[in-house]
C-alpha cells in the first residue's frame, strides 16, 4: 500500500477528528491559524490543512489537525489569510507565455508612438538583421490614435523608419493580427502583388500596398520568415532558449497562485521536450496540454494516441485534448465570425478561419481515440456552427455528449437561442473573466447595444442554464492572474473604472471562486483530484493575503499570493520567511 492510499483510506475512515484523538502518523506540511474556504458544500470551511505526500489527509480546526504534527512536519502559521484551491488556469498557452516574457511587453502602452519608441531602443541595441519581437499591442486601448489609420489599424510607416534594418513583427494582444515592417515583409517575400489567403487577411491601403498589418492566417507569411531566421540556431541554442522559456512561464504562473495550467494546444514535438522535463523533475505545475489542431489529421492517428497520457509524473503531465481548433479570429481584429456585420464594420462579418468541413473531422478523429475536443469561437456565428458540427457528430457517431465534456473556448459572443445548447449539449463554456473587463470599452461600437446586452460575455444567465462555465486568462494575451480574472468576474468593471459592463451578468463571489477551481478541474477530467480541499484529494493550495470572497471589491486587485503549493510541497513563496516554522 502506497503512503497516498493509506492516508486516504484514513481520511475516508476518519474524515473529522476530535482534538483529543490520538496521535495520527505524520503529515509533511501543515497550513494551520488561517481562513481555509474548501469549496467542499459538506465543510465549506476550516482554520487547518495537514498534507503527506501529495495528497490532503485532514481539514479541520487547529485543535484537529494538531495530531497530524511531528518532529519533522513542516508547520506555516497562516497568520489568519485565506486558503483556497490551488488556482485552474482553464484557457491559456504555456509556451506563449515562456515566449513573451523575453519579448517587448506592449500590453500597457498608451499610444503607437510609445510603442515605436520601445521598437527604436531595441532597434539600437540590435545586430543589423536580427529580428525585434514585441506583443501586446491594442489599437483601441490607446489613449489617441495613430497618425495614420487603414481599416482602422495603424500602418506600419514610423516602424520602417525606426528600424530600417531589423525585420519588426508586434502580435496583437489577441493574438489575431499582427503589424511587421518592411524588412519584415521583405524578408517573408511580401509585396503588393501578395494575395490574402483564405482564412487571412492582409491590409492594404487605398494603392494596393500592404500596411504590415496581417490578421489570422495571413500571420504566417511573416511568421514563416521569423521560423526561417530562428532556424538558423543550432540545436543547443535551441533548447536552450526553450528551457529558458518553459522555466519564465512556470514561474509566471506559479507567483499567480496557478497550479494547474490548461495549454490550448501544443505540437507533438513539443509535447515530447515537455515530457522529458517531467521526467527530470523539472515540471512543479501541472499540465493539461492539448495537442494542436495541425497534428490532428487521419494520417496521424497512431501518433496522436501514442501521445495520450493521463496523470503522467505524478499528475503533473495529461494529454488529452485536442485543440484550440480556431474557427474564427477576436473581436479586436473584427476577425470574429459573426451572424451580422459589425455596427463599425457594415460590409464585415468577420472570418471562418478554420473551415468547418476540417472542424468536423478534428471531431471525429477525437471521437474514435478518446480525445476531448476544443474549438476556439468568439463571434455569434462562430458559436452556433461549432455547436451544430458538434451535434452533427454526436447523431452520426452515437455519442453520449455528457460523457465527452466537448469545450468552446471563449463563447464570447453568443446569439440568445444558442445559450441553453451549451447544457443542453454537455458543452463547456470555456470563457476568461477578465475579457469582458478588458474588451468592454470597444464591444458596443463593435456588435451595438442591443448584440452586446443580450449576448456579449454571457456569464450569469449561461450558468442558471446549467452549463459549466470556467475561468481563466488567454496568457499572454492577458496578465496571467486569477485575481483580475475573478475580480472582472464579480464586477464586470470596465478596465481602470468603476463602471459595470452589463452587470446583470456578474457571476457571485462562490461562483467566480468556483469557475477557477471545481469547474476547471471538471474541464480537465480531474474533478476527483483537484478542485476542493478535501482529504485524499492532490495537495494544491493558494494562499491569498486578502479574503477575496468578503474584502470590498475595489479591495480584490490589491491581493497578493503568499504560497503556492502543489502536490504538498511549496513551490512558490512570496517572502523568504512569511509564515513560515
Amino acid at each position: 500500500m502506497t503512503h497516498r492510499t493509506l492516508f486516504a483510506l484514513l481520511a475516508v475512515v476518519l474524515p473529522v477528528v476530535s482534538s483529543c484523538a490520538p496521535a495520527a502518523p505524520p503529515a509533511d506540511l501543515v497550513l494551520r491559524n488561517g481562513k481555509v474556504v474548501t469549496m467542499d458544500p459538506a465543510h465549506p470551511e476550516a482554520q487547518a490543512i495537514a498534507m503527506a505526500g501529495d495528497s490532503i489527509v485532514a481539514v479541520g480546526t487547529d485543535a484537529e489537525i494538531q495530531r497530524y504534527v511531528g518532529s519533522a512536519t513542516r508547520v506555516i502559521d497562516l497568520q489568519g489569510h485565506l486558503a483556497i484551491p490551488g488556482f485552474i488556469e482553464s484557457h491559456g498557452h504555456f509556451t506563449g507565455l515562456g515566449a513573451s516574457l523575453t519579448e517587448l511587453n506592449l500590453m500597457h502602452a498608451h499610444t503607437w508612438q510609445d510603442i515605436v519608441d520601445m521598437v527604436a531602443a531595441a532597434a539600437k541595441k540590435a545586430q543589423p538583421g536580427q529580428w525585434i519581437l514585441g506583443r501586446g499591442w491594442h489599437q483601441e486601448k490607446w489613449d489617441s490614435p495613430p497618425p495614420r489609420v487603414v481599416a482602422g489599424f495603424q500602418t506600419n510607416d514610423l516602424l520602417n523608419q525606426v528600424a530600417p534594418n531589423n525585420p519588426v513583427l508586434l502580435t496583437h494582444a489577441s493574438g489575431h493580427a499582427l503589424i511587421a515592417n518592411a524588412a519584415a515583409m521583405k524578408a517573408a517575400g511580401v509585396t503588393a502583388s501578395t494575395r490574402s489567403p483564405a482564412g487571412g487577411e492582409i491590409i492594404k491601403d487605398a494603392r494596393g500596398r500592404p500596411t504590415g498589418i496581417f490578421v489570422d492566417d495571413a500571420e504566417g507569411l511573416i511568421r514563416g520568415a521569423l521560423r526561417k531566421y530562428q532556424a538558423e540556431r543550432t540545436p543547443e541554442q535551441v533548447h536552450e532558449d526553450f528551457t529558458n522559456e518553459v522555466h519564465l512561464a512556470v514561474h509566471e504562473a506559479l507567483s499567480k497562485g496557478v497550479t494547474s495550467f490548461q495549454d490550448m494546444g501544443e505540437s507533438l514535438a513539443t509535447i515530447d521536450t515537455i515530457k522529458k522535463m517531467v521526467d527530470e523533475g523539472d515540471m512543479p505545475l501541472r499540465l493539461y496540454i492539448l495537442i494542436s489542431q495541425g497534428e490532428a489529421t487521419p494520417q496521424n492517428e497512431a501518433a496522436l494516441k501514442a501521445h495520450r497520457m493521463i496523470d503522467y509524473g505524478d499528475g503533473h503531465l495529461t494529454v488529452r485534448a485536442i485543440g484550440e481548433i480556431t474557427s474564427d479570429g477576436a473581436l479586436g481584429s473584427r476577425s470574429a465570425w459573426m451572424l451580422e456585420p459589425y455596427s463599425d464594420d457594415p460590409h464585415n462579418t468577420g472570418l471562418n478561419v478554420t473551415p468547418m468541413s476540417r472542424i468536423k473531422q478534428i471531431a471525429e478523429i477525437g471521437a474514435r481515440d478518446g480525445f476531448q475536443i476544443s474549438v476556439h469561437a468568439i463571434g455569434d456565428r462562430a458559436n452556433r456552427e461549432t455547436l451544430d458540427t458538434y451535434e452533427a457528430v454526436f447523431k452520426e457517431m452515437n455519442l453520449d455528449s455528457d460523457t465527452l465534456r466537448w469545450r468552446i473556448e471563449h463563447a464570447q459572443h453568443l446569439n440568445p437561442t444558442d445559450i441553453p445548447r451549451f447544457a443542453q449539449m454537455g458543452i463547456i463554456a470555456s470563457m476568461q473573466g477578465i475579457h469582458a473587463c478588458s474588451d468592454a470599452p470597444y464591444v458596443i461600437a463593435r456588435l451595438g447595444e442591443k448584440r452586446a446586452r443580450e449576448g456579449a460575455y454571457m456569464w450569469q444567465t449561461l450558468w442558471k442554464s446549467g452549463a459549466v462555465v470556467t475561468n481563466g486568462t488567454d496568457v499572454p494575451v492577458e496578465d496571467i492572474s486569477p485575481i483580475a480574472s475573478f475580480h472582472c468576474s464579480v464586477t464586470r468593471y470596465m478596465v481602470g473604472t468603476d463602471s459595470a459592463f452589463f452587470p446583470a451578468e456578474r457571476l457571485t463571489r462562490e461562483q467566480a471562486l468556483k469557475s477557477y477551481t471545481l469547474n476547471g478541474a471538471y474541464a480537465m477530467f480531474h474533478e476527483k483530484e483537484l478542485g476542493s480541499l478535501v482529504p485524499g484529494k492532490w495537495g494544491d493550495v493558494t494562499v491569498l493575503d486578502r479574503d477575496i470572497m468578503t474584502v470590498p471589491a475595489d479591495s480584490i486587485l490589491g491581493t497578493q499570493v503568499l504560497y503556492t503549493i502543489v502536490g504538498g510541497k511549496v513551490v512558490y513563496q512570496r517572502q523568504e520567511n512569511a509564515g513560515g516554522s
